[in-house]
């Protein structure tokens, strides 16, 4: 089912990242990194690509990444030159990585890898056939699959091993013109699998520094980036390496009488919906979930006692996503807190529509009238 669904969204990317544990006094370091990434090129909208670079350097424990957004130099970019620099790093501090899938060494459809052939050489930034099932299981190590394989490993072996840092890169999300099956989001199939971890970055700035901390994260991660916001999105970015926490949400907005949390996209669409409200009167907080699974219920349930309303949003379907379950969680810590009912606006429980994208997707007024009912409840 994950490998299915991932081929129904379009292009997407491996990256592995293979660890193992030594004694220091430093603790465990890494001393494998493999970084698979799929991207494709050549104008081919079928099916996904993938790459995955290796490298097995020993690191001291501080690896010498800043772990915050402190560096000094920066240059306005968009979201696909975030990443390609993210990946471009990745490989510079890594000496034995290596990134291969299809099309990547000629930049693939995204241009996320475009130069990295031309930088590292041809013999670390390679072309594969067109197998995604093949890039991923070898990325793996053998030929497992992200769900029934890759996100057991720690398990099944009583955390005597991993399959690494293993980070999968695909794009998702409405992009205008997708359809039934390039617009999709399936971000909810992968949060329900333990051992997985889910990150949706909002941002040029946010994707570098999340992308990096999954490569080096030594679980599996499913890294889904918004496909609108390739070139749409630009802002200043650090050109130094640095990390951002996973698991740590982020209060973009501070506010008083409502609380919005959302990821990826989206996030643009209810900041400007936050900013319509206050026109009205109303104050609201909006947060950024960054990373689905593990998810900071911390941060959003401080914020709800606070406000005593919540308003989650997403591009996916309403039946299932991911907004249910944090609905739920925070019913179970917030309940008597809660001024009115939990509100959801969300895709329709229908496939993708082409034509009607403007009626499918969670809009700016949409989400405006939620919040007007909801504090008016």
């Amino acid at each position: 089912m994950a490998d299915g669904s991932l081929r129904k969204i379009g292009r997407f990317c491996l990256i592995f990242c293979k660890q193992k544990k030594n004694r220091t006094e430093g603790g465990c370091v890494c001393t494998a990194t493999k970084i698979g990434r799929r991207g494709s090129g050549g104008g081919r909208e079928r099916g996904f690509s993938t790459t995955t670079a290796t490298t097995e350097e020993k690191r001291s424990p501080q690896q010498q990444h800043s772990q915050g957004n402190d560096n000094k130099k920066s240059s306005n970019i968009n979201l696909f030159t975030a990443i390609n620099q993210a990946l471009q790093i990745a490989l510079d501090t890594d000496p034995r990585a290596y990134v291969f899938g299809e099309d990547v060494s000629f930049g693939g459809v995204f241009r996320c890898t475009t130069g990295l052939a031309d930088q590292f050489g041809k013999n670390r930034v390679f072309n594969t056939p067109l197998c995604e099932q093949g890039i991923v299981g070898f990325g793996i190590g053998l030929a497992a699959m992200i769900v029934n394989e890759a996100a057991k490993f720690r398990y099944r072996s009583g955390n005597q091993f991993n399959c690494g840092g293993l980070t999968i890169r695909a794009p998702y999300g409405a992009v205008g013109h997708g359809g039934h099956y390039h617009s999709q989001s399936p971000e909810a199939f992968f949060c329900h699998v333990p051992g997985i971890k889910v990150v949706v970055p909002r941002s040029p700035q946010q994707a570098k520094g999340l992308l990096l901390s999954c490569i080096r994260d030594p679980n599996p991660v499913v890294f889904f980036e918004p496909k609108w916001l390739y070139r749409l999105a630009v802002e200043e970015v650090p050109e130094n390496d640095y990390m951002l926490p996973l698991s740590q949400a982020e209060v973009i907005r501070e506010g008083a009488d409502i609380t919005l949390v959302g990821w990826g996209a989206q996030l643009a669409i209810m900041e400007q919906a936050c900013v319509d409200a206050e026109k009205d009167g109303i104050s609201c907080e909006l947060i950024d979930l960054k990373t689905l699974i593990p998810w900071d219920k911390d941060t959003v349930v401080a914020s709800v006692r606070k406000t005593g309303r919540l308003l989650i949003s997403h591009e996916a379907p309403i039946t299932g996503g991911f907004g249910a379950e944090i609905s739920a969680s925070i019913v179970e810590r917030c309940f008597l807190r809660l001024e009115a009912p939990v509100t959801r606006v969300c895709g329709l429980d229908t496939p993708f529509p082409l034509v009607f994208e403007p009626f499918y997707l969670p809009t700016k007024n949409k989400i405006l009238d939620a919040i007007k009912s909801t504090v008016n409840y």
